[in-house]
C-alpha cells in the first residue's frame, strides 16, 4: 500500500501538518476533531471500527463513536506533532505523538491507528503519556 495521499486523494490541501504523516485519513481525523465536526470524524471509521479512549471501554461503530465524541470531545484541541506509518500485510498502522488540551488540563498522548486498504480506520487507540502522579493530579471540574 502506498501512504502517499496523491495516489487516492488528488491534490487536497490539509491545514494539519504532522511530521512523517501524509495519510489523508489521519490528517482528516485531527482536522475534523479540532473543528468539532464529530460526525465527519466518525465517518472516517469502518462500519465496525473501534475507538479506544483512555479510561473507557472500546466504542464500536460510527454512530456510537459520533455520540461519544459529541459528549466527550467538546472543546478539545489536539496537537499532533509527529508520526510514523508501518505497513502491515493487509492494512497499515499509524502512530502519532502529540498533546491534547482540554478546558481543564493538557496532557501528552499517543494515537495508534489501524487503517484498512480502503483507508478507513479499523481501530484508533488513544494513550495518555503521563506519569501516575500526573494522572492523579488531573481532576475534572
Amino acid at each position: 500500500m502506498n501512504p502517499d495521499p496523491s495516489s487516492t486523494q488528488g491534490s487536497i490541501e490539509h491545514s494539519m501538518r504532522i511530521e512523517g504523516i501524509t495519510e489523508p485519513t489521519i490528517l482528516n481525523y485531527f482536522e475534523t476533531l479540532n473543528a468539532g465536526k464529530f460526525d465527519e470524524t466518525a465517518a472516517l471509521f469502518a462500519a465496525n471500527g473501534t475507538l479506544k479512549a483512555p479510561f473507557e471501554s472500546p466504542i464500536v461503530g460510527q454512530e456510537a463513536i459520533a455520540a461519544y465524541l459529541h459528549q466527550e470531545a467538546q472543546g478539545m484541541s489536539l496537537a499532533p506533532t509527529q508520526g510514523i506509518i508501518e505497513p502491515q500485510d493487509d492494512a497499515f498502522k499509524v502512530q502519532v505523538a502529540g498533546k491534547v488540551q482540554t478546558s481543564w488540563c493538557g496532557v501528552n498522548v499517543s494515537w495508534i491507528f489501524l487503517l484498512n486498504q480502503q483507508r478507513e480506520i479499523l481501530a484508533a487507540t488513544v494513550k495518555l503519556l503521563a506519569s501516575p502522579q500526573e494522572l492523579l493530579n488531573i481532576q475534572r471540574p
